[in-house]
């Protein structure tokens, strides 16, 4: 056989197509396997110094990562997912009434119409869970049921709307945490852009009797656009 026969058998056999992902023994130093599943990146493998390589391909611009993205420096140029936290603690003796968590400092509000009780977002957001620890609650009251609810205020207006709404009904527990999730509200908990974000809670009957320290935290998914 000659050379060029023999570079062309070898050219044929460099490249594989697989349904699944092929593996380590079953290619051969140099090989090149293409892995393609419907719904999916077309995955380009290649066996060298005796371990399998991947990358993807892409056919709209989207690009995945399997495990753990190093990079030295990052920038963003339209749009990326980020989570933030905010803290609400405040201390009071909350009742029944409808109390609106502060977003800074500790002085919670009977509405969102204040400095402290609301929070102008400045991108798109999506409560993802809310954690409440009471103090010490009072005997017999560790059976109230707590109402957490997302409000909204749009730009130029100044109306109340509320978003969603969550009651929880399990006894409560002094100085325990409970977390409410995103599918724990009846609606979406998602505020657009350019409004006014609320968080209030209301209670039946008052947990406390008492002003009791509250810690909580609300955690949110942020749409960043450039």
């Amino acid at each position: 056989m000659d050379r060029e026969t023999r570079r062309i058998q070898n050219t044929k056999q460099a490249s594989v197509e697989f349904q699944g992902k092929p593996s380590l023994n079953g290619m051969v130093e140099g090989q090149i396997a293409i892995e393609k599943k419907s719904n999916s990146q077309l995955a380009i493998y290649r066996k060298k110094f005796g371990q399998l390589w991947k990358s993807y391909m892409s056919n709209n611009g989207d690009q995945y990562v399997d495990r753990t993205l190093n990079a030295n420096t990052l920038k963003y140029s339209h749009k990326f997912i980020d989570y933030r936290t905010f803290i609400h603690n405040f201390p009071d003796n909350i009742g029944t009434d409808v109390t609106f968590l502060p977003w800074q400092g500790t002085g919670e509000q009977a509405n969102m119409n204040n400095a402290t009780s609301a929070f102008l977002t400045p991108y798109t957001i999506t409560c993802q869970k809310i954690l409440f620890r009471p103090e010490s609650l009072a005997a017999g009251t560790t059976t109230a049921d707590i109402t957490f609810t997302i409000h909204r205020q749009d730009d130029g207006d100044t109306n109340t709307d509320t978003v969603a709404r969550f009651t929880y009904q399990p006894e409560l527990v002094s100085n325990t945490v409970l977390t409410i999730n995103e599918s724990d509200f009846n609606n979406s908990p998602k505020v657009e852009a350019g409004a006014k974000v609320g968080i209030s809670i209301a209670a039946n009957p008052d947990p406390a009797g008492a002003t009791i320290d509250y810690y909580i935290t609300s955690v949110w998914r942020v749409e960043v656009e450039i």
